[in-house]
C-alpha cells in the first residue's frame, strides 16, 4: 500500500502512555467493532479468559471484564521509530478516510464531519464505557470515535494469519464505515428496530449493518485509490484475506469447531467478501444497501 507522504490527519488522539486506564464499568452503550466472536478470541489470546466467558459478558450475562495488571502491555517504547511509524499509518489512513468521505458528503449536499480516532493500550474511557484491547477496534457513536489497541494487528498476523498494510487500512475504514452510518441516521434506525425483534433477528440486522461497513469501507478504497493511487499488487487480495478470517463461520469453525447461524452479527466470511468487493469495485455508496436485498 502506497501511503508514505500523503497528508496525516489531526484527528488522532494517542492515549498509550495513559497506563491502561480507564476506570467505568462495562458498556454503557452500543459500540460497534469486528464482531463478538473476534472479541472471544481477542481476550482469550491476550488475557487468558474463556471465549465463552466474554461472549457471555458482551451479550448483557454479566459484568465488566477485570484486567490482569500482570498483562497490561509495556508503554515505554513509544518514541521508538516503530511505534512512530504505526501512529504515522494510523493518522495518514484516518486523514484518506476523511478526504474520500468529505468528497462524497459534499458532492450530495452535505457536510462530513470526521471521526476522532483514539489509539490506547489496555483500557480506556469512552462515551460507551470503558473500552478494553479485548473488544478489539470499535466505533463508538456517542463520542463518535474509533478505538484501536494497535496491538490487534499483531493478533491479525499470528492468530489469523492475516499481514499487510492495506489489510491493516481496511480495519480503519471499517469503523469509520460506522461513522458514515451514524452520520446518515442509519445506525439509529438499525437500534431501534432491533429493540422490537427477537435476538435471531436483532443477530440478522446486526449483520446487514456489519457488511454495509465492509462495503463501505471498499468505497473508500475504491476512491483513495482513483485519487492517490494507493493500492498496490496483493493489497485487495490482503484485505479480502482479513475480511474471510473475521467472517462469524470461520470464527466459530476455529473456537468450537461448528458454527451457528443465528449468532451470526458479522456475516460470513463470503458474505464480508462480497460486500467489501461491492464497494471497491462500484466506488457507490447506494450499491451498499444491505437492508434492501433479500440474498446477502
Amino acid at each position: 500500500m502506497k501511503w508514505e507522504g500523503n497528508r496525516e490527519s489531526d484527528n488522532v488522539e494517542d492515549r498509550r502512555d495513559d497506563g491502561g486506564g480507564g476506570g467505568g464499568g462495562g458498556f454503557g452503550g452500543r459500540s460497534i467493532g469486528l464482531g463478538t466472536i473476534a472479541i472471544a478470541l481477542v481476550a482469550s489470546y491476550f488475557f487468558g479468559i474463556s471465549p465463552t466467558t466474554v461472549i457471555s459478558l458482551l451479550s448483557g450475562g454479566g459484568g465488566p471484564i477485570s484486567q490482569p495488571q500482570s498483562q497490561q502491555a509495556p508503554t515505554a517504547n513509544r518514541g521508538n521509530q516503530p511505534e512512530d511509524q504505526k501512529k504515522k499509518f494510523v493518522r495518514t489512513v484516518l486523514a484518506d478516510t476523511e478526504d474520500v468521505w468529505t468528497q462524497i458528503f459534499s458532492a450530495n449536499g452535505k457536510t462530513y464531519p470526521p471521526p476522532k480516532l483514539v489509539l490506547f493500550t489496555n483500557a480506556t474511557r469512552t462515551a460507551c464505557g470503558t473500552g478494553q484491547t479485548a473488544s478489539g477496534p470499535f466505533y463508538c457513536p456517542g463520542d463518535r470515535t474509533v478505538y484501536i489497541d494497535l496491538s490487534f494487528y499483531q493478533l491479525m498476523q499470528q492468530r489469523f494469519h492475516v499481514s499487510g498494510e492495506f489489510a491493516q487500512a481496511y480495519v480503519i475504514a471499517h469503523e469509520v464505515g460506522h461513522h458514515v452510518q451514524n452520520l446518515m441516521g442509519i445506525m439509529d434506525k438499525v437500534n431501534n428496530a432491533e429493540r422490537q425483534m427477537s435476538k435471531a433477528q436483532a443477530n440478522a440486522m446486526s449483520v446487514r449493518l456489519e457488511l454495509q461497513a465492509d462495503c463501505l469501507a471498499g468505497v473508500w478504497a475504491f476512491h483513495a485509490n482513483q485519487a492517490r493511487s494507493i493500492l498496490e499488487q496483493g493489497d485487495v487480495e490482503g484485505a479480502l484475506n482479513a475480511a474471510t478470517a473475521i467472517g462469524d463461520d470461520a470464527l466459530q469453525k476455529q473456537e468450537q469447531g461448528y458454527v451457528v447461524p443465528d449468532s451470526f452479527t458479522h456475516g460470513t466470511s463470503a458474505q464480508r467478501v462480497r460486500w467489501f468487493k461491492q464497494g471497491v469495485s462500484s466506488g457507490e455508496v447506494k450499491s451498499c444497501n444491505t437492508f434492501e436485498v433479500k440474498t446477502l
